[in-house]
């Protein structure tokens, strides 16, 4: 389904999950009909995500998140709370032509199967939840949920991963956990956080940090879908958007705990 072999590889460290936000929108904003499709690579400091329609009130305890000196920042894409802070996480932006005649869960199938030979390399079987027949489950917590194209290993979910469809574009990005501090972050939730029984790389005996890891999954990238990927940094127009989608967006309490902005 690839059509275009040549990605943009984008690698802009570890920042903010504000910060972070702002970029992913900002790239997606800035894509434009014959633009490089774009692999983006990301760390972050800690921090939790919620998805564009979470109700924050029902599954977090604002106070305690605060009095921890910890933010909660509002994604542009769906699903549940996610924590931060532990894990590498992927951004992919290209044409929806790419997928096109695929539904939306067919192509978190093709897409995701770059994390499934990734996990292969570090001798870990990875396979979705519909493929295991494993029972759905809702919850507003990423990690307490299970759904259809989620990735498990060893019977645990691995990590998260969501879309946005415009009209043009598709934009997918997911988190790669490489640990994880339940400790820390479980007294933020009101209800199940899954935290405790979530798949990490570090709880499956595969200690690895970041730049090795990005490393693995450009490697894995390549190979799964017979691409070539060039080093690239952000461009002039798209920090100055990603700065703007920042200062006006994403630092601002009216998007992040009420999914309202200007």
């Amino acid at each position: 389904m690839m059509r275009v072999k040549t990605w943009r590889c984008i690698d802009t460290g570890t920042g903010s999950a504000q910060w972070n936000m702002a970029v992913d929108e900002a790239l997606l904003e800035n894509f434009g009909e014959g633009d490089l499709p774009i692999l983006r690579l990301y760390g972050w400091e800690n921090a939790l995500t919620a998805g564009r329609f979470t109700k924050l009130q029902r599954s977090i305890d604002l106070e305690t998140l605060n009095a921890q000196g910890l933010t909660c920042v509002r994604r542009m894409t769906g699903g549940g709370v996610l924590v931060h802070g532990g894990d590498l996480s992927y951004a992919l932006i290209m044409p929806r032509a790419f997928m096109a005649g695929s539904g939306v869960k067919e192509s978190y199938r093709y897409l995701c199967r770059f994390l499934v030979r990734l996990y292969a390399g570090l001798g870990l079987h990875a396979d979705f939840a519909r493929s295991l027949q494993l029972e759905g489950k809702r919850s507003e917590v990423c990690l307490a949920d299970n759904e259809a194209y989620d990735l498990m290993i060893e019977g645990s979910k691995m990590g998260g991963n969501a879309q946005r469809h415009t009209r043009k574009m598709l934009f997918q990005h997911g988190t790669i956990p490489m640990t994880l501090d339940a400790a820390h972050f479980t007294p933020i939730f009101l209800s199940d956080s899954g935290l405790e029984r979530a798949a990490t790389l570090e709880r499956l005996g595969k200690s690895i940090e970041y730049r090795s890891l990005a490393v693995l999954v450009q490697e894995a990238f390549r190979e799964s879908f017979g691409v070539e990927l060039v080093s690239d940094t952000l461009q002039a127009e798209e920090k100055v958007r990603a700065e703007r989608l920042l200062a006006c967006k994403y630092s601002q309490k009216r998007w992040n705990d009420d999914a309202q902005h200007d």
